[in-house]
């Protein structure tokens, strides 16, 4: 079922939009060479705690998951692109790191996501972090009262393809409110005018995820990291945003 809040229930989401925001600050600044993933994982912990936060990671366990979560990010780096989960790794020279982060604050979700180069950073890499903050902008500014949700897609694919980039689309955005997946499904491409009219009070994470090489993706055998079919580094971006008469208003904005 797809919910449309109010906007006293909207202002009542902001104070999730920030924790997250803030989680994601602190982690971006604490990632570099040499820090291991679950160190970063702990940081976020720790600040779940804190808050009193409650983790919408650790028991997660959708059908495409081999077991339950179990840690509070996902972090992929490199050819892993989606659902990293945390190990024993240490971050090298020139690594691409994606951190994704949703937490529950007062019984309410947000979602978001950000990519980095830690140490020497390669132009490409550059490149490819900044077409999916452009593609999730655009995607933001689609998500006006009278667009569709195609026409958020098609604000997204379209900067990939400008980009000379090809587009997944067995992964996207999705619903937000009290749980951290919902309906409706966002896709990151799509036709103009075409699927669900974007109304007041929809609130949905908007998440461009693209890949240097190609568009497929396999599971790595830890049973959740998805990893580049060739190879190739991912990067991805994402925010949770409501719909209001006046426009997006972005919840997670940092």
């Amino acid at each position: 079922m797809i919910e449309l809040y109010t906007p006293a229930e909207i202002e009542q989401m902001r104070p999730a939009g920030r924790f997250v925001a803030d989680v994601l600050s602190a982690l971006k600044e604490a990632a570099g060479v040499g820090v291991n993933l679950l160190d970063l994982d702990a940081l976020a912990a720790r600040m779940i705690d804190e808050r009193g936060a409650t983790s919408c990671y650790v028991d997660y366990h959708p059908s495409f998951g081999a077991m339950p979560f179990g840690k509070v990010l996902c972090t992929s780096v490199n050819d892993a692109v989606l659902h990293g989960l945390p190990h024993d790794y240490a971050l090298r020279d020139g690594d691409l790191l994606s951190v994704d982060f949703a937490a529950s604050v007062d019984g309410w979700v947000a979602d978001s996501a950000l990519s980095v180069v830690v140490g020497t950073q390669d132009p490409a890499d550059l490149a490819l972090i900044a077409t999916t903050e452009r593609a999730l902008e655009a995607g933001i500014a689609a998500a006006v009262p009278g667009n569709r949700l195609g026409d958020i897609g098609h604000a997204i694919g379209s900067v990939a393809r400008e980009a000379g980039l090809s587009v997944n689309l067995q992964f996207g955005g999705h619903g937000v409110g009290r749980t951290m997946h919902g309906d409706p499904h966002v896709a990151n491409d799509g036709r103009p005018g075409r699927g669900m009219p974007v109304k007041p009070g929809l609130v949905i994470a908007i998440e461009p995820w693209f890949m240097r090489g190609t568009d497929q993706i396999w599971t790595d055998p830890d049973g959740w990291t998805l990893r580049s079919a060739d190879g190739s580094r991912g990067a991805h971006s994402e925010h949770t945003i409501a719909v209001t008469p006046d426009g997006p208003l972005v919840l997670t904005a940092r």
